[in-house]
């Protein structure tokens, strides 16, 4: 007899699961953690600069658009309930701008961290200027 305090399960965990993103990333350090970011910027804001981070990145735009950017591929726009990802290590991250001069940008980040390294480090102009063959076309 069924308790009197068990709730029915539902049906709904069939069909409840999207798969927004799948990826291979490269290998995950030993000791790696993790974290996960919320991060907003105003209407037009142009981001975070030119930028690394040490391991691979997953990422979910929850409202607005992003001009993403990474090295050597060509710079796209990321709207909301759409998936982004960079592997981490040299790569550089060059654009995470909010497109939107109207309306803020807001997106999840997940990033598995190297340890004892930063989640994030800038890229001086004199690496852009070494590398720059390596930066897809720009836009025109």
């Amino acid at each position: 007899m069924p308790d009197a305090n068990e709730q029915p399960h539902s049906e709904a965990w069939k069909t409840a699961l999207t798969v927004l993103q799948e990826a291979v990333p490269p290998a995950i350090p030993q000791g790696a953690h993790v974290m996960t970011v919320r991060i907003e910027y105003p209407p037009g804001d142009p981001g975070t600069p030119p930028h690394r981070h040490s391991g691979p990145a997953f990422g979910y735009v929850l409202e607005g658009e992003m001009r993403f950017e990474l090295e050597g591929e060509p710079e796209r726009i990321v709207r909301a309930g759409e998936t982004f990802w960079e592997p981490g290590g040299d790569v550089i991250h060059y654009q995470d701008a909010n497109h939107r001069t109207d309306s803020r940008l807001r997106f999840l980040v997940t990033m598995l961290c190297v340890p004892e390294k930063p989640m994030l480090v800038l890229v001086d102009e004199d690496e852009l200027k070494r590398r720059a063959h390596l930066r897809a076309p720009r836009p025109s």
